[in-house]
């Protein structure tokens, strides 16, 4: 295994040599039975110990919680890639074992494949004794990690794909309602209509989300579920029992606006300030759910398709209506935050996109 040389992590007071230390361990643990068996997965074809040729850990960047690396591994002259997640504070440690659940679950309750697939989770550590918590899932090949950006020709804020090998590209304005439709389309697809479930936790800040680019598509993946839970507190997230249709729809409802406030935020290069996207990133929102309802099945309690009941209800939605929910959702962020200061003064509108759009289903 390749190892490079020993240095400090910038988070946490631990040396990069028992950060590759304990990675090596983790594969090591029962003469890598455990990545055997995932490359068999993988491969369709039994894989034992000696198949597996060298591995090479390459550290890929220092997230809040995280510190994933990029694994590579030769198997009968294939190159194979896995992404390595890695947690050393305690609350890394639990947000890590939320994460590996999350993803295991919506991976086997939906058919989508958006996410990443998950293989093994377990502990290991270096020599110094140092323990970490890890857990090893796909790695999705040249996806590009992407951000509100300021362009120095004219600083206009556009979407910048982070593509260090081929060089980073600015979107087109038509690329960048695609890239929203698609995003709001697959946290559409994530929704359970009967429990109100949804992905929760995520920010475009955090590269949550990754792109794939080329000369005539762009395909969008998610890479993290660091919480699904449902929209409203004390709502049992496995019984739907006593749930109308009023209820449903409007849940759905809420599920929207929460989405289109969530997709207009984003942090120049990921890190700096709190920005306000587009306006055309409203109509790619709806747009975006109403794809992903259209791929759901039909829900029992509902005269119709989901789609097609949702249209009806919004139609039949006021400008007040709207005010009254977004400023319920206003209120759940914390008063004086920075995403509070730049949502409040940008709320109206955002609900005058909204109403034009209802307008026109």
């Amino acid at each position: 295994m390749a190892r490079p040389e020993t240095g400090k992590l910038s988070e946490f007071e631990v040396s990069h040599g028992d950060y590759f230390e304990s990675i090596c361990s983790f594969f090591e643990q029962n003469g890598c039975q455990a990545l055997s068996r995932v490359l068999t997965q993988r491969l369709q074809h039994t894989i034992v110990p000696e198949d597996i040729g060298q591995l090479r850990i390459h550290l890929e960047k220092h997230g809040e919680f995280y510190h994933p690396a990029r694994i590579e591994t030769d198997v009968f002259g294939q190159t194979l890639s896995f992404v390595l997640n890695v947690a050393v504070s305690d609350i890394g440690k639990k947000h890590l074992a939320d994460e590996f659940q999350n993803l295991k679950r919506l991976n086997a309750e939906f058919s989508e494949t958006y996410l990443p697939q998950v293989y093994t989770a377990a502990e290991a550590a270096s020599r110094s004794g140092t323990a970490f918590s890890m857990f090893l899932g796909e790695w999705f090949e040249d996806y590009h990690e992407f951000h509100i950006s300021r362009e120095n020709s004219d600083r206009r804020n556009r979407v910048c794909v982070w593509d260090d090998r081929k060089g980073r590209k600015y979107l087109s304005h038509q690329q960048t309602l695609r890239l929203y439709r698609q995003a709001s389309r697959i946290m559409t697809c994530y929704y359970n209509i009967a429990t109100f479930e949804h992905i929760a936790k995520w920010h475009h800040a955090a590269g949550d989300f990754i792109i794939h680019l080329d000369q005539k598509s762009l395909d969008l993946r998610l890479i993290t579920v660091r919480g699904y839970a449902p929209l409203f507190g004390g709502v049992s997230s496995r019984e739907s029992g006593g749930r109308n249709v009023e209820q449903i729809l409007q849940a759905l409802l809420i599920f929207l606006l929460k989405l289109s406030l969530r997709m207009r935020l984003d942090r120049i290069d990921g890190v700096g300030e709190l920005v306000w996207s587009d306006p055309g990133v409203v109509r790619s929102t709806v747009e975006g759910v109403f794809e992903g309802l259209a791929q759901k099945p039909a829900e029992p309690l509902l005269p119709d398709a989901v789609a097609t009941c949702f249209q009806y209800y919004l139609s039949v939605c006021n400008e007040q209506d709207l005010i009254e929910l977004l400023n319920s959702i206003l209120q759940t962020i914390q008063p004086g935050s920075e995403e509070y200061l730049l949502i409040k003064p940008n709320l109206s509108e955002h609900v005058g996109l909204l109403i034009e759009l209802i307008r026109e289903i």
